[in-house]
């Protein structure tokens, strides 16, 4: 690997470490926020869509941001990454080593409660809106 190419990868792990968490975060709380409710429900529904849809094909609760990510740490010569990038920030973040099912389940009913609420509050915004 060039220095250039080194210095991209690395470049590339910072950015999706941002990227990735701010994601996260975002859908568990964009719903609450009046200005981001409708771009949350987009966001949230191409979430789901990407762990059942496209995990039909790749593995259920798949992730692109994670597939992106996984393969720039492969570059970087990272290895034994876990099929969740939620359960390898919260090993790296807590130095507890989770289990992975009970973040699977953990972050499956985060993101349904979360797609449920923002489906509800958006409803509601659409109904005071055209009453």
């Amino acid at each position: 690997m060039t220095l250039i190419g080194g210095f991209m990868y690395q470049f590339l792990d910072y950015f999706f470490v941002v990227f990735h968490f701010s994601l996260i975060l975002f859908n568990l709380t964009g719903w609450i926020f009046h200005k981001t409710r409708r771009l949350h429900l987009y966001v949230i529904t191409a979430t789901i869509f990407s762990w059942v849809g496209l995990g039909i094909f790749y593995g259920w609760g798949y992730c692109p941001c994670t597939d992106w990510h996984w393969q720039i740490k492969y570059q970087l010569g990272e290895t034994g990454l876990p099929a969740s990038y939620i359960k390898y920030y919260l090993d790296a973040v807590t130095g507890i080593s989770w289990d992975a099912f009970t973040v699977d389940v953990l972050t499956a009913s985060l993101g349904i409660a979360a797609f449920l609420l923002s489906v509800w509050i958006n409803l509601k915004d659409y109904v005071s809106q055209n009453n």
